[in-house]
């Protein structure tokens, strides 16, 4: 998928069948609320990105204009922001950043900076404003393993101008999972973080589709514009 025109195609085909899919208790306010447990924080972490790319949108696969995809398992990353209620947050701005193919962040402090081996071709870093359902979608790569760490995302949201959530998303099932430091120091809740990661129907290339729905502890003062 070259052109932007068709990441705007799989972004309103993956939100549909998001929509059409999700569970009810996304789909109607204020039902089944006790059911919705807010999303778990975890640390930023020291590879934010402290020189931002040229490139911030939502597909992390292809820099601007490039005609190179990055290295790896294309994914579609896709879900919804939400209240403890169920009710959308939208103009929320939804960040993620993660590794390369090659396991390496975008950061100056990384030793992606002393060696040659980061992936030019991937974004690194990208933001997505949520519709009025609350929907976000990426176009990434599945994450790999980090020196330490089991393969994932960071996600970071914004609610007003102001960050509401800093968290990590996972591959559920992943064997390093079970070793990874904050996954134990989180416990239980961490399973509130787990992605599946699941084969897009007809994909000629191996694209896979991950959900990752996000419940904020909005107070009544919050709002939701």
């Amino acid at each position: 998928m070259g052109s932007k025109n068709c990441v705007e195609c799989h972004r309103r085909d993956f939100l549909r069948r998001a929509v059409m899919g999700s569970a009810g208790l996304f789909t109607v306010p204020g039902l089944y609320a006790e059911l919705l447990t807010k999303t778990p924080p975890m640390s930023e972490g020291p590879f934010y990105p402290n020189k931002m790319p040229l490139d911030t949108d939502n597909d992390l696969i292809k820099i601007n204009k490039g005609v190179t995809p990055a290295v790896g398992a294309i994914t579609h990353l896709h879900g919804k922001v939400t209240d403890v209620k169920g009710n959308p947050v939208r103009n929320a701005q939804v960040e993620i950043w993660q590794v390369d193919g090659n396991g390496w962040y975008l950061h100056t402090g990384d030793r992606a900076n002393q060696k040659d081996g980061r992936d030019g071709n991937f974004q690194g870093f990208g933001r997505f404003l949520t519709d009025r359902e609350g929907r976000y979608y990426f176009r990434t790569i599945k994450p790999v393993a980090y020196p330490g760490r089991t393969p994932h995302i960071h996600v970071a949201v914004y609610h007003k101008g102001k960050r509401v959530l800093t968290t990590q998303a996972f591959v559920k099932g992943d064997a390093g999972n079970k070793g990874d430091g904050l996954i134990k120091r989180l416990g239980d809740p961490a399973k509130h973080l787990m992605m599946e990661f699941k084969p897009v129907k007809d994909s000629k290339i191996g694209e896979l589709s991950a959900e990752f729905n996000i419940v904020l502890g909005l107070t009544p003062a919050d709002g939701h514009e």
